[in-house]
């Protein structure tokens, strides 16, 4: 995308956004499967360029279409999978950061899951996996819109580590070695017994996030070691998913998708993209994602398109036929980059947030770095607190000729800089007062640079 966005550009991009919701359903409502790898990067999956063995992965990309330029709308966890099942800024939501054991609150009980207007629908509904948007009763799936649930509440390096089956504890601490196993058995049994309704299954995998697991099968299989084997059992996991599908005669009634909550955190492959998990740089925020649907998918493509984790809220609704929540979306149905029909669908920029503070916004192409931390993610505080700053002067970057995001192009656009920056000033004042006060909170520290706590970090280099 090389053209800026112009003002009428600015004031059409809501329609553009609403058109690409008028895509007509297929006659029969489809079942639903997603799986969410968590810390799952770029670069893991054998058709994204890894050398870890993931036959049924790169099946399913050869069988659907695989994506680019997917984006989770968060680079950490439980953001993330709030996007997910809201189609909503995980920061309008009550997520804008990792929940723990101890923590009493979650997803906002006032928030629409994207369960919840299934099971409305008339859908099974069951989630398999890690959940993480609240460990209190009123927060777990059982009370957003799952019929059942399986698995851990939590990210697998938090402590205590129990594994649910509903509300019943089925181990005090859970095996890591055999969780994929359990989980993939707990998926293929509902699958067995839902097939004679439509059905809506969420399979957040607790791998390849850290501590690391895996059955005596694939420990010490895999040459990339055991983030390797990890990974390879997954990849298991999701062909286990798919015999199921066919045995029971569903390929051409379910559309299967795949993707992963953030980057890679400290083992794993973003490709050759910047950043990691914690960082909003296109490593730590860009997927994999594939999608599946035998006999409406056509097989084989590759989409360049982009999209984000907020969308599949939507998509799946319009697939279903489902009502949208009163609350407006901030994601888009891309039904239509999915089958093909479109290359690409033009937006408002994607927000991208650390905590309550913006961090960055994507168009198109573009990415426009506005502040960053004084400190990096999960290290000590310096001394004034971990702030985030406004850079002294926007970074741009053009992701289609640099999607690694090494050179600064914001002083050859200053017309895309103050059109992307327009539109972030138009956006956060739709947002909760916690993202309003800290973007204030930012202008004031770029303001009073002297007064500030801590330092402005390290520009990027310049292009050269």
């Amino acid at each position: 995308m090389t053209n800026p966005m112009t003002r009428r550009h600015l004031l059409t991009l809501a329609g553009a956004a609403v058109g690409s919701q008028m895509v007509a359903a297929p006659a029969r409502t489809p079942n639903i499967i997603f799986m969410l790898c968590d810390d799952l990067g770029y670069g893991d999956l054998g058709s994204y360029g890894s050398k870890i063995r993931t036959p049924n992965f790169d099946r399913l990309a050869a069988e659907g279409v695989r994506f680019t330029n997917f984006s989770s709308a968060d680079p950490v966890c439980s953001p993330s999978r709030a996007a997910l099942l809201t189609g909503r800024y995980p920061t309008r939501v009550g997520v804008p950061t990792v929940f723990f054991p101890t923590d009493t609150g979650g997803l906002n009980l006032d928030e629409t899951t994207l369960a919840d207007t299934l099971k409305a629908r008339g859908y099974n509904t069951m989630c398999v996996g890690k959940w993480h948007l609240g460990r209190p009763d009123q927060y777990m799936p059982n009370s957003r819109g799952f019929d059942e649930y399986f698995g851990i509440p939590y990210s697998n390096d938090m402590n205590p580590r129990p594994l649910l089956h509903n509300r019943e504890v089925v181990e005090e601490t859970a095996d890591l070695d055999s969780l994929t196993a359990k989980y993939t058995e707990q998926a293929t049994k509902f699958i067995d017994r839902s097939k004679g309704s439509p059905f809506f299954l969420y399979m957040p995998q607790t791998f390849p996030h850290i501590p690391l697991g895996a059955s005596a099968r694939f420990r010490g299989k895999s040459a990339e070691g055991l983030y390797g084997d990890v990974v390879e059992e997954l990849d298991w996991s999701l062909g286990e998913i798919m015999t199921s599908l066919k045995r029971n005669g569903l390929e051409q009634d379910t559309i299967i998708m795949c993707t992963s909550d953030n980057g890679p955190w400290y083992q794993g492959s973003p490709g050759k993209l910047r950043g990691r998990k914690n960082t909003t740089y296109e490593g730590g925020v860009r997927e994999p994602f594939i999608a599946r649907w035998k006999g409406r998918i056509p097989a084989g493509r590759v989409c360049e398109g982009l999209a984000s984790m907020l969308d599949i809220f939507p998509t799946v609704a319009g697939l279903c036929n489902a009502t949208l929540p009163a609350k407006p979306l901030d994601g888009i149905n891309i039904w239509s980059l999915i089958h093909g029909d479109r290359p690409s669908i033009e937006r408002a920029p994607l927000l991208y947030f650390d905590n309550w503070d913006l961090q960055c916004a994507r168009w198109m192409n573009w990415k426009l770095h506005i502040a960053r931390h004084n400190t990096a993610a999960y290290t000590p505080a310096p001394a004034g607190g971990r702030h985030s700053f406004l850079l002294p002067k926007p970074e741009l970057y053009n992701l289609a000729v640099d999607p690694d995001e090494s050179y600064d192009v914001a002083g050859e656009n200053p017309q895309i800089v103050a059109t992307i920056q327009t539109h972030i000033d138009e956006m956060v004042k739709t947002f909760p007062e916690q993202v309003r006060k800290a973007y204030a909170e930012q202008q004031a520290r770029k303001a009073n640079p002297a007064t500030a706590t801590g330092a402005y970090p390290t520009p990027a280099p310049a292009a050269k």
